[in-house]
C-alpha cells in the first residue's frame, strides 16, 4: 500500500499508510500509546471500500515514525504533531482515535481556534483518575505486549498510556465543552478501565454526540472486535458526515441551500443610516459586494423582516462599516434585538449624515442609487462618495455560520 510522509512538530517525520482515492472524503486514524498504525489495517480497508480516503499514521517514536532526538514525548508534542499533519491534508478529515490517540485529537480540536476536523470518533473515554485505574491500565498495556510480541505495535517510549491520566484528564473535560463537530464514543462493554458512567459524563459535555457500547469488547475494542466496531463507525459517518455531499434541488429543504451559501466566505459589515427622526439605526450584514469602480458602486442585501428597513427606505444615504477581527462584539450587538445598538458604540457623521462606526477596518459613505426588491431581501445599491480604511488590521470573516479569522502559514 502507498506510504506517505508528513512533517510533525520540530521536524519529526510522521509516517502513514494511505488507502483509497485522495479525492474521496478523508479519515485520519490515530493509534494509541504503545501501538502502531498497523492496528488500524482492518478498519482502514473497510473505510476505503466504503469510499473514504484513509490516512493511518504512526505517532512520533512509534512504528516507522521518527524518534525525536530530544526525546520529547510530551502531550503537547503529540498534539502539535496532529495539528501539523492536519495542515498538510487537502481537506478536514473525520478523526478516529484509539484511546490515547483519540484523547489527543479531542484536545487538539477542542482547543483550536479554527476548525480542524469534520467529525471525531473516540474508543473508550478516559477512566477516572485513581491510582488503581492507572495501575490497571499499565497492566493492560503490558499484558497486550506479552500476548502479541511480534505485532510490531509497541515501541519503547515515554508515551505509554498510563502517563496520560494526570496530563489528559482536565484538558479533555475542558476541550470537550468546545467541540462543535459530531462525536462518537465507542466503549467496550467489558472494559475494566472505563465505565458507562465515565462515557456518559464525557458525552454530557459534547453538544453533538452518540455513545455505542460493543458487547464483549474491552479496552482495545476497535481491534479485538473489529467487525462490530467498523459497522458502528460506518453507520455514524454516513449519518453525520456522508460520503456524498448534500445537494439542494428546487423545492427541497431550504436549510441545505443555506448551508451551501455558507460555503462562500465573506467579511462582516454593519450597515447604518439615520432615521427620519435623526436617530441612528444599523444592522449586521455579510451580503456586501463591490459592483463597479466607474462609477464606484456597491450593494448590500437587507432582510425584509429587519425592523430598521423603513429607515433605509426613507434615507438618501447609508454607510457600510467593514469590521476587523477585534469587532466581533460589534457584529453581535448589531445583530441583537431589543438593545440600543449605538449607546456604547463610537460613531460619527460625515457629509452625507450616515453613521460611521469609528475604528472599523473600512468605512464607505454611499448615496443611495437604487432599491430593488428580490425575494425575501431588499438590494440597496449605493454610490461611494467617501471611503476610509485601516491597513494594519485584519478582517473579521464569516464562513459556514461561524466567525473566522485569517490564518497565515
Amino acid at each position: 500500500m502507498p506510504v506517505r510522509e508528513f512533517t510533525g512538530f520540530g521536524g519529526v517525520k510522521i509516517i502513514a499508510d494511505v488507502y483509497g482515492r485522495e479525492d474521496h472524503p478523508c479519515v485520519l486514524l490515530l493509534p494509541g500509546g504503545m501501538q502502531s498504525r498497523r492496528v488500524w489495517r482492518n478498519a482502514a480497508i473497510a473505510l476505503a471500500r466504503a469510499g473514504r480516503y484513509v490516512v493511518s499514521i504512526d505517532l512520533r517514536g512509534h512504528g516507522d515514525s521518527e524518534k525525536p532526538a530530544d526525546k520529547n514525548y510530551s502531550l503537547d508534542a503529540f498534539i502539535a504533531d496532529l495539528v501539523a499533519v492536519l495542515a498538510q491534508l487537502s481537506s478536514r478529515p473525520v478523526i478516529v482515535g484509539s484511546t490515547l490517540g483519540g484523547w489527543i485529537a479531542l484536545i487538539a480540536i477542542g482547543e483550536a481556534k479554527a476548525p480542524l476536523a469534520t467529525g471525531l470518533v473516540l474508543t473508550n473515554p478516559p477512566p477516572e483518575v485513581t491510582s488503581q485505574s492507572a495501575q490497571a491500565l499499565s497492566e493492560t498495556v503490558q499484558r497486550r505486549f506479552t500476548e502479541h510480541p511480534d505485532e510490531n505495535a509497541f515501541v519503547e517510549s515515554a508515551a505509554s498510556e498510563d502517563l496520560s491520566f494526570s496530563k489528559l484528564d482536565n484538558r479533555i473535560l475542558t476541550a470537550a465543552k468546545q467541540l462543535k463537530i459530531p462525536t462518537l464514543i465507542v466503549r467496550g462493554a467489558e472494559s475494566d478501565l472505563s465505565s458507562s458512567r465515565s462515557a456518559a459524563a464525557l458525552a454530557e459535555l459534547i453538544p453533538v454526540v452518540e455513545i455505542a457500547e460493543i458487547e464483549g469488547g474491552g479496552h482495545y475494542v476497535a481491534f479485538d472486535n473489529a467487525d462490530e466496531f467498523n459497522a458502528v463507525l460506518l453507520e455514524f459517518m454516513e449519518q453525520y458526515i456522508p460520503r456524498d455531499p448534500p445537494e439542494f434541488v428546487a423545492g427541497s429543504d431550504s436549510r441545505t441551500l443555506r448551508d451551501a451559501m455558507g460555503c462562500f466566505a465573506t467579511g462582516v459589515t454593519v450597515v447604518t443610516t439615520l432615521a427620519a427622526n435623526g436617530e441612528p439605526v444599523g444592522l449586521t450584514a455579510n451580503s456586501f459586494t463591490s459592483v463597479s469602480l466607474d462609477p464606484p458602486l456597491v450593494l448590500v442585501c437587507l432582510d425584509k423582516k429587519a425592523s430598521t428597513l423603513p429607515a433605509f427606505g426613507a434615507s438618501k444615504a447609508f454607510a457600510i462599516n467593514v469590521l476587523h477581527i477585534g469587532q466581533q462584539p460589534v457584529s453581535n450587538l448589531f445583530a441583537s434585538k431589543g438593545v440600543d445598538r449605538f449607546a456604547n458604540t463610537d460613531w460619527t457623521l460625515w457629509d452625507q449624515k450616515a453613521p460611521i462606526i469609528e475604528n472599523s477596518l473600512a468605512n464607505f459613505e454611499c448615496m443611495k442609487r437604487d432599491e430593488i426588491e428580490q425575494g425575501d431581501h431588499i438590494v440597496l445599491v449605493g454610490e461611494v462618495v467617501r471611503a476610509r480604511f485601516e491597513q494594519r488590521k485584519d478582517p473579521l470573516l464569516y464562513y459556514s455560520g461561524k466567525y473566522r479569522r485569517l490564518h497565515f502559514g
